[in-house]
């Protein structure tokens, strides 16, 4: 079970990113999870909207350059050792993480993170029989 990832490009200067946000609180769009790297140029924000569908199309109507990712959205323990837990599965698989991230907030004692890997699907498969519960975006609230 995936969720969709908005990838948003950018130019590294003031007031890019409440553009975005406008644009998106303008036509209703709530988000789940935000992230951004930059560098000196540019940036590249990383959301997950509760509608991605909706958000692709306003962010393309606005004009701005995006793509759309598939990432695994998987729960970890909220406590000391809980992520490692997640990290040490994933090593003993030999996967590795293109990148990751958490999300706004935590549940029953859980937080979840938001991973871009190879073969999103077979991981989540993995991770799901390794007794991880992976996340839909209706359950990232």
């Amino acid at each position: 079970m995936n969720v969709i990832q908005i990838s948003v490009f950018l130019e590294n200067r003031a007031g890019q990113l409440s553009n975005i946000t406008k644009v998106l609180s303008e036509n209703n769009i709530d988000l789940r999870a935000i992230n951004i790297a930059e560098t000196q140029d540019y940036g590249v924000l990383r959301i997950i909207p509760a509608d991605a569908q909706k958000a692709s199309a306003v962010l393309l109507e606005n004009g701005f350059i995006m793509a759309m990712t598939p990432v695994i959205a998987v729960a970890v323990p909220d406590r000391p050792g809980g992520l490692n837990s997640l990290l040490d599965a994933l090593a003993s698989e030999n996967i590795g993480i293109e990148y990751m991230y958490s999300v706004f907030s935590s549940k029953n004692g859980e937080s979840i993170m938001v991973l871009q890997v190879g073969e999103a699907e077979k991981v989540s498969a993995l991770l799901s029989e390794k007794g991880f519960k992976v996340s839909s975006i209706e359950e990232i609230k």
